[in-house]
This record gives C-alpha cells, sequence and structure tokens, in this order.
C-alpha cells in the first residue's frame, strides 16, 4: 500500500499529466457505508484518478470518515456543503455540480458521478476505462447495480440492462461537456442518456461489473409513489399525451385505476404551476422523439 501511495502521490505532483478519472462522490450522513465505497475505490487495479467527496451537510461522522482517506492518500480530498432539502433528484445532483466545480475539466478525461453506498469490484475503473479508450463514440458507461436479498447478491431491476444507473455514471468529458452536464432536476438519470444518444454518443452497460449497492434508493425518499412519478414525467419534459401513456404503464404495474389518476393529477399539478424546467425547448424535443420511437418499436411493434 505505501509504494502505491508514493506512486500516486508522485503522479499528482507532476502537474503536466493529465488524470484519467475525476469521480465526483455526494454523501450525506453516510458514516457506515462511505468506507466500503472508498475501501472499493482504493483497491482498484487502475489508480489513476482523483476523488472528491461532497459532504453535503453530514450529521454524523461522515466528515471524520472523508479525513482518514484524505489525510492517507492524496487522491482523496473533500467539500462541506450546508445541508440542501432532501429532493429526489434536484439534492444529489446540486452536491455533485458543487464538487464539479472545484476541478478544471480540462485536468481528466472521464467524469464520474458515484454514490455513497456502493462497493465497486476492483477492475471497475480499469474496464470502465478500457471502453472508452477502446470504443471512441461511447460517452456513458457504467457496470450494473446488485442488492443483497436472502444472504446473496442479486441483479436490483429498477431498470432496464441498457440503462447506466444514477449511482454508477462514467461519462467521457467530451460527451458530458457537449450535453452541457447533468441537470439538477428529477430525472435527470434518465434525460443525461437521452441527450447524449441525441448527441450521437453510446450509453454502454458493462454487464459483467457487478456493483454492490449497500442501501436501496429511494428508501428515504418522503414523496408518495403517485407524486413521484407524476413530477417524473413533468420533469423529463413529456408532452400530455406521453405522460398519460407513462401514467397508464406504471397504473398496470400497480393494477390500479385510482393510481393513474394521481400520477395524472401530479403531472397537471405541475403543468398548472408551471415549473421550471432544466432542459431547452430543443432537448425536451429530443426526449419527447426517443421517447416515442421506443414506445413504437416495443409496444406497437413498428
Amino acid at each position: 500500500m505505501i509504494n502505491v501511495l508514493i506512486i500516486n502521490h508522485l503522479s499528482f505532483t507532476i502537474n503536466n499529466f493529465k488524470v484519467r478519472f475525476l469521480i465526483i462522490i455526494p454523501a450525506h450522513n453516510e458514516e457506515n457505508n462511505l468506507p466500503f465505497t472508498l475501501d472499493s475505490l482504493q483497491r482498484q487495479h487502475f489508480g489513476d484518478f482523483r476523488v472528491v467527496i461532497v459532504n453535503d451537510g453530514s450529521t454524523d461522522k461522515t466528515a471524520e470518515v472523508i479525513k482518514k482517506y484524505s489525510d492517507d492518500d492524496v487522491r482523496f480530498t473533500t467539500i462541506n456543503l450546508q445541508k440542501s432539502l432532501h429532493q429526489p433528484g434536484s439534492k444529489v445532483v446540486n452536491a455533485f455540480k458543487k464538487g464539479l466545480e472545484t476541478q478544471n475539466l480540462d485536468n481528466f478525461e472521464i467524469i464520474c458521478k458515484f454514490d455513497s453506498d456502493v462497493i465497486f469490484p476492483e477492475n471497475y475503473l480499469e474496464r470502465i476505462e478500457e471502453a472508452f479508450r477502446n470504443n471512441a463514440d461511447y460517452g456513458l458507461v457504467g457496470g450494473l447495480l446488485y442488492i443483497e436479498k436472502n444472504g446473496s447478491w442479486v441483479y436490483e431491476g429498477n431498470s432496464n440492462k441498457d440503462h447506466v444507473r444514477g449511482p454508477v455514471k462514467a461519462y467521457r468529458r467530451e460527451s458530458f461537456i457537449r450535453m452541457n452536464g447533468i441537470r439538477e432536476t428529477l430525472g435527470w438519470d434518465n434525460i443525461d442518456a437521452i441527450l447524449l444518444q441525441n448527441l450521437g454518443w453510446k450509453e454502454i452497460v458493462l454487464d459483467e461489473l457487478h456493483v454492490k449497492l449497500i442501501k436501496v434508493k429511494g428508501a428515504d425518499y418522503t414523496i408518495k409513489p403517485a407524486d413521484y412519478y407524476g413530477r417524473y414525467f413533468y420533469f423529463l419534459g413529456l408532452k400530455r399525451l406521453l405522460a398519460y401513456i407513462a401514467a397508464f404503464k406504471e397504473a398496470l404495474k400497480s393494477r390500479s385505476v385510482f393510481f393513474f389518476f394521481k400520477i395524472i393529477r401530479s403531472y397537471e399539478h405541475c403543468r398548472n404551476q408551471k415549473l421550471e424546467l432544466k432542459i431547452s425547448e430543443n432537448e425536451q424535443k429530443a426526449i419527447n422523439r426517443q421517447r416515442w420511437e421506443t414506445l413504437k418499436k416495443k409496444w406497437l411493434k413498428i
């Protein structure tokens, strides 16, 4: 470990060399989970990275955990924020952006947004770096999330296996800049993939990379499911017909017609309030166009 740290220290003191990975990790009250994430990063076969842990107003010992790593390993650093409101999507992206603002993106080639409660396999960064290096059209790459169930680690299953989930995002710097970064809004981790695709970049899941998710996402959200979906469809920029179709699909899963109307009520409330979207008009058109294409291929078989 000492030799590794000496080598990494030297790599950071030579400013003329570009660091391959910039990893931003938002963390709020993660004293129990964060050590697993940071340990797994220290064990990576590919060590050319810098980690910025954004301590988002933690009231537990998260700051002490971070200090332990930043004191012992020059690749790890931190910034401290005042606690922000816990809103799905916007809170974590706000913290991510604050971390990003402390760095010069020109010094890095791959920008990562990782969560503070995941455990990466030792070859994770190595395989991500290899994928980007060998495929010039890859814009977003990541592995699959697994959760512990009855003593075994099983696929999380909250999204299709072609989508890189929020806790394990790795962007080519050029693609990240071209799409103007990720958006501080509910649905950001779907918006990014659609915008990248519209710009000609590919979203790639390396399904052999199994990332262990310690805490189930959304477990601490106070927003009700129907309200969540209504707001999600609105902030995703879906036009009314597409939003209603999406609400119908969710209602089918729940086998509840009332669930459909609750989603619609939430969506229409957002429309009536004219809540600000974090996407441009052209980006909204691209998102709706992509959703229509997916709908036709998957459901209408066109």
